[in-house]
């Protein structure tokens, strides 16, 4: 599906939503693991990529983005492809139950109602009520959030991310595209520490007056 959504429906995006607060940083765990591993321009043998690769990974609890991002998802221009996650029980065993439904019962409806919701979209006589629908969208569904549901969650998105390497023919196991910076950063800093210990400048590519004028060193 994500070869598809990236490569056939050229969707540039995709957004994990867990609809569990433990889940809270697990969307940036997988930036870390998707954006870092595919986010190449060459495969394997060299040659520049003449397709896409890796998507823009991002995310928050789906009680979070109800109320935050939900309103583009749900009626902006372009489509993004969300990846809900939820589990049918409640990880601490126990629940609060208001109004004859229990704090897990209400997560799962809004999670069903927001897939649906974009999935179907609605008519309405109002142009602002309308929503188009056909948004794509997936539900993973856990019986409850444990360590070796955890541990699941981590090896699918792992395999995920290696497997659309191998389609994609990238090498996802090396990170080339970060050094460049811990380089240049590494002569900037001579730069900060020239007044203090008077050595020699390392070259640097944008010239060293330059770099000068703008820090007022």
């Amino acid at each position: 599906m994500g070869i598809w959504n990236r490569n056939f429906l050229h969707l540039p995006t995709v957004a994990i939503i867990p609809y569990s607060q433990a889940l809270l940083r697990f969307p940036a765990h997988l930036q870390q693991l998707d954006m870092e591993s595919n986010g190449k321009r060459i495969d394997r043998k060299g040659h520049p990529c003449s397709y896409s690769t890796g998507p823009v990974i991002w995310g928050e609890p789906g009680t979070n983005g109800q109320h935050s991002f939900y309103q583009l998802i749900h009626q902006g221009t372009d489509p993004i492809p969300l990846e809900f996650i939820g589990f049918r029980h409640s990880q601490r065993g126990s629940d609060l139950q208001i109004q004859h439904t229990t704090s897990q019962e209400k997560l799962l409806s809004n999670l069903f109602a927001q897939s649906i919701a974009l999935a179907i979209g609605q008519k309405n006589e109002n142009p602002n009520k309308c929503f188009p629908g056909n948004r794509p969208n997936r539900i993973l569904l856990a019986d409850r959030l444990d360590p070796r549901t955890l541990g699941a969650l981590l090896a699918y998105y792992e395999h995920k991310v290696a497997f659309q390497g191998f389609i994609w023919g990238i090498n996802s196991f090396d990170q080339e595209g970060v050094q460049l910076g811990k380089v240049l950063a590494g002569k900037i800093l001579s730069i900060f520490a020239h007044p203090r210990d008077k050595k020699p400048l390392t070259p640097f590519p944008l010239g060293e007056a330059y770099l000068k004028c703008l820090l007022d060193i």
